[in-house]
């Protein structure tokens, strides 16, 4: 029977209450009102009790009953010996409750316990809280617990593994870690039960003695004292963990027991074990990844693709049994094991091994994955270092491709798109922003310096040459014009060549080839927009080289040259034929021709025409002379064909062999040299456009591309177009291969006058200076339009000692005095 103490003392933090079946009585007269918890001696006793009474409608009180023992009568005999009773009662029931199901052979424990758990919960109270023998309840609940803990290690450590499943009898000890989870559920399950049965101990006696542990913490202390310190139980557990996690790794599969694993986890935290299981997870994991890794390196040294595919697939599956398994705090700490293991000493081979193949073939997904892989690993600097060697490689090659020369430019900004796109997708670094929470990407700089830098040692790998090829790949750009794209697109494609140019440090052999294409552009009126001409030029003039300031003046003269021939037109009668003419009066010094050392014979009609000018000019401009230039000339011409007339844009060399064949339809080579005094060379490249071209208005005999003294040269009567006015190439509209090796050793002659002005300079400052710093001094002073080289430098001071502008110190030969 429970006495009105207990019901009215309850602990409110105990949940033993629950299990308790209510003893009270109650008793209603004819009320059809709910039966209420909560009972009430005067059911006015306060406003809500009135309240409630009036929805009852009850017609008298409840009557409540409790009958029990009265303790204050009982004697000090009784009470020694019920309270012996009430504590071999709760250490038997204890000793029930901590019993194995396999050893109780009950399935239930409560069939086997002496008394209810109210009546558990009612002696404790006694002990407790009345007798006031805490002490000896506790100190049997540490006994009875030692030995249940110390027959579970006992079970634990030597119990064979009974198995069901055939397939389980090869992976025994992972069944056991089944038997060790189920263990530790019956205990915390147990431990639980006594908790709540022995709250009186927990809050009253326990509370009290702060040396003293709860229940639970005793409970849970000697678990762990006992069985995870026990040496046998410990090795069942990590011989368990190590078969499972390597069976996982070795098949790639996940076992059959892997869901017992988190339950393991669990109570392994419960029980403050965690940590140790992490420590020993880790080791095994780098124990297997370094094993692996070793064997795998070694024999896959000829295929550090195939080896990094593997690797990523690892790292992929281990991430994703952290997630599945582990807690969130050791997500990290593994991969940190796994990288390591795998990583260790072979970032830079597969750096070297790898990067290239991914750029031959665009990946960049995989470039990103590698990129973030070695990120975590503080390997960067061996992909920089690969990507910068691969990059340099593949600009050395095509620069020195001499065969492909022509598409030199094309190439290299197909590779420089493509590693752009490389850097912009795929080495990228996550960054906060300052404005809002979003997180943004950016390139990593490094790969970005790296890129200039393979670029700008390729381009030595041929001096000059670059810079050449990319000032005639944008006068191609420029004759060809924007066709279908828009302003932004072509200028676009134009910034894009001047993105190489920043990379050559032959800044002065990029400006004197553009200088001259440009010249011919604009005076054979090649140039498809004169508008893109002057932004060019005012682009190259501001960000780049303020040298090209020079192309402002050559747009004057054309203007000036329109003005003054307009104007002579004006004064010539409408029949003369001096309207056909055009001239151009240029400056000298503003265009990048030399004077003429060989002259041409023209028809005599157009000599007068030339000197009819050449009279008007001088009468405006008395203190001018002029010299002309005819290799630059143009001239239009009717050819009468048997298939039709054509009109012939032609050059002036051109027109003057074309007018010869008016006078005979058939010219030896030898003649038509005596006849014109063109210079050999210039007349091989105009009869090899006339007569070995695709457009052949004359027949070469014998045929052939190559021009003979003894060729024959016929009029084509039978040529024909389908256009009506055709336009036959000249070699002097491009740069030839010849005209390309005199401007490179005009470039070298013009080096030669810049260094020994920089040094004469730099000495008249300074009066005395060693070798090596003349040396440095002399680079800083030119850089900006060529990079010398040391032995161009070494020459140019000896030069200038012979010469006597310089002289070695007496005293010391490493010093170079300036001579005034």
């Amino acid at each position: 029977m429970i006495d009105v103490f207990s019901l009215l003392t309850l602990p409110t933090t105990s949940t033993a209450f629950t299990a308790l079946k209510s003893s009270v009585t109650e008793t209603f007269d004819g009320s059809a009102s709910p039966r209420r918890k909560v009972a009430r001696l005067d059911t006015d006793s306060d406003i809500a009790s009135a309240s409630r009474s009036n929805h009852m409608h009850l017609q008298s009180p409840i009557k409540l009953t409790i009958t029990g023992e009265d303790l204050t009568k009982i004697s000090e005999k009784d009470a020694q010996s019920k309270l012996l009773r009430n504590l071999t009662l709760l250490q038997r029931s204890i000793r029930i409750v901590l019993t194995l199901l396999e050893d109780s052979g009950s399935n239930d424990p409560r069939e086997a316990l002496p008394t209810s758990y109210e009546g558990i919960y009612a002696a404790c109270r006694f002990v407790v809280a009345v007798a006031n023998r805490g002490e000896d309840l506790y100190d049997r609940l540490r006994l009875e617990l030692e030995q249940s803990v110390s027959r579970l290690a006992s079970s634990l450590a030597t119990k064979e593994v009974i198995v069901q499943e055939m397939e389980d009898k090869d992976h025994l000890p992972v069944v056991w870690l089944s038997t060790f989870v189920a263990n530790c559920e019956w205990f915390e399950k147990k431990i639980s039960l006594l908790v709540s049965l022995l709250t009186y101990l927990d809050q009253v006696y326990v509370i009290g003695n702060p040396k003293l542990v709860n229940i639970r913490t005793l409970a849970y202390s000697l678990f762990s004292e006992r069985i995870f310190g026990n040496p046998q139980v410990q090795l069942r557990l990590r011989t368990g963990v190590s078969e499972w996690v390597n069976y996982e790794r070795k098949f790639r599969m996940a076992h059959s027991r892997r869901p017992e694993i988190p339950k393991l986890i669990v109570h392994l935290t419960v029980h403050n074990q965690y940590h140790a299981f992490e420590a020993f997870y880790i080791k095994i994991t780098r124990e297997f990844y370094t094993a692996e890794a070793t064997e795998l390196s070694q024999s896959m040294t000829s295929n550090a693709r195939r080896f990094f595919g593997h690797i990523i697939v690892r790292i992929e599956e281990e991430e994703q049994r952290s997630k599945d398994l582990l807690p969130v705090g050791s997500w990290n700490i593994v991969r940190q094991a796994v990288d390591e293991c795998i990583w260790g000493g072979r970032l830079e081979w597969l750096a070297n091994n790898i990067v290239g193949l991914y750029v031959e073939n665009k990946d960049l997904v995989s470039l990103g994955t590698m990129y973030r892989l070695f990120k975590r690993v503080d390997g960067v600097k061996f992909l920089i270092k690969a990507f910068r060697a691969d990059a340099l490689k593949r600009v050395q090659g095509i620069v020195k491709d001499e065969k492909d020369d022509d598409k030199m430019v094309e190439r290299l900004l197909e590779f420089k798109r493509l590693a752009d796109d490389i850097i912009t997708t795929a080495f990228l670094d996550e960054k906060a922003s300052l404005s809002s929470s979003a997180i943004t990407t950016q390139p990593n700089n490094e790969f970005i310096y790296a890129l200039g830098d393979a670029f700008t040692t390729g381009f030595k790998a041929r001096r000059n040459k670059p810079a050449e090829m990319i000032a005639k790949y944008l006068d191609r750009i420029m004759r060809k014009g924007q066709g279908a794209s828009t302003d932004m697109e072509f200028e676009a494609i134009l910034d894009s060549a001047l993105a190489l140019y920043r990379y050559t440090e032959d800044k002065d052999v990029f400006r004197t080839f553009y200088h001259r294409s440009l010249a011919k552009r604009l005076l054979l009126q090649r140039s498809a927009s004169d508008d893109f001409e002057v932004a060019m030029l005012k682009k190259l003039k501001e960000q780049y080289d303020p040298e090209f300031g020079m192309g402002e003046d050559m747009f004057k003269d054309l203007a000036l040259s329109r003005e003054s021939v307009k104007e002579y037109h004006s004064k010539l009668n409408v029949s003369n034929p001096g309207h056909k003419l055009s001239v151009m009066v240029l400056q000298r010094s503003a265009w990048p021709f030399t004077v003429q050392k060989t002259s041409v014979d023209l028809p005599l009609n157009m000599q007068d025409d030339l000197m009819a000018y050449a009279n008007y000019y001088k009468e405006r401009h008395s203190g001018h002379t002029l010299d002309w230039d005819h290799a630059l000339g143009t001239a239009t011409l009717v050819g009468r064909f048997k298939p039709g007339n054509k009109e012939l844009s032609v050059s002036l060399y051109q027109a003057v062999v074309l007018l010869l064949f008016n006078i005979e339809t058939e010219w030896r080579y030898i003649d038509i040299l005596e006849q014109t005094r063109i210079d050999p060379e210039e007349l091989n490249r105009v009869l090899q456009s006339l007569a070995c071209a695709k457009k052949k208005v004359l027949k070469k005999i014998p045929p052939g591309r190559d021009i003979d003294e003894n060729d024959v040269f016929k009029f084509n009567i039978d040529f024909d177009d389908p256009r009506a006015k055709v336009h036959i190439n000249s070699i002097q509209a491009k740069v030839s291969l010849e005209e390309s090796r005199r401007t490179n050793e005009s470039i070298e002659g013009d080096r030669k006058y810049y260094l020994d002005a920089a040094i004469v300079r730099i000495m008249k400052a300074r009066k005395e200076l060693t070798y090596e710093q003349l040396k440095t001094a002399t680079i800083d002073a030119v850089k900006s339009h060529f990079v010398p080289t040391i032995d161009a430098i070494k020459k140019r001071i000896d030069a200038l000692v012979e010469g006597d502008y310089l002289e070695r110190s007496p005293d010391d030969k490493t010093k170079f005095l300036y001579v005034a």
